[in-house]
C-alpha cells in the first residue's frame, strides 16, 4: 500500500503524525509522507489517519 498527502489541502493538524510517525512527519506547517511503501505493521494506523484527517487530504493507493 502507498499513501499520499495533498499538501495544498493539508491544514497542519498533525493528527496523522500523532497516529503514525513511522509514515508521516511535519514539513513546516504541512504533513508529508516519509516512506515509499507503508509497512504492513502500520497499515491500520495509516487507515485511521486517513479517516481522522479533518482536511481529507490523505489518500490511500492500494
Amino acid at each position: 500500500m502507498k499513501v499520499e498527502i495533498d499538501q495544498d489541502e493539508c491544514t497542519g493538524d498533525e493528527i496523522c503524525v500523532d497516529l503514525c510517525p513511522e509514515v508521516f512527519e511535519m514539513d513546516g506547517d504541512v504533513a508529508k509522507v516519509i516512506v515509499d511503501e507503508v509497512p504492513d505493521d502500520v497499515e491500520d494506523a495509516v487507515r485511521e489517519a486517513v479517516e481522522s484527517c479533518p482536511a481529507e487530504c490523505i489518500k490511500l493507493i492500494e
